[in-house]
């Protein structure tokens, strides 16, 4: 059964850094391209960072030079380092990839 599963979400300061991971539960991992996305309340559901099998990567405007996406083909995982977080950052954040969604992980930027 293919499966992401995400972790590492919770509340941090403005300014503060927290890592997400995603588990990828499926063959070949290494072929597909993995994105993240973001929701908050209210809003659409919005693309942060995509990363290909080879690792090439593309940042929406709002998280470049904070946000750093990395993948590990050999663990079937896919991380998104977020540094320098803001109140704005502050969403569900979900996993995605080979047409699958992970179950989401909150993120809350908060003083």
């Amino acid at each position: 059964q293919v499966q992401l599963v995400e972790s590492g979400g919770g509340l941090v300061q403005p300014g503060g850094s927290l890592r997400l991971s995603c588990a990828a539960s499926v063959s070949f991992f290494r072929l597909y391209v993995m994105d993240w996305y973001r929701q908050a309340p209210g809003k659409q559901r919005e693309l942060v960072a995509t990363i290909t099998g080879g690792g090439s990567t593309n940042y929406a405007d709002s998280v470049k030079g904070r946000f750093t996406i990395s993948r590990d083909n050999a663990k079937n995982t896919v991380s998104l380092q977020m540094d320098s977080l803001k109140s704005e950052d502050t969403a569900v954040y979900y996993c995605h990839g080979f047409g699958h969604w992970g179950q989401g992980t909150q993120v809350t930027v908060s003083s």
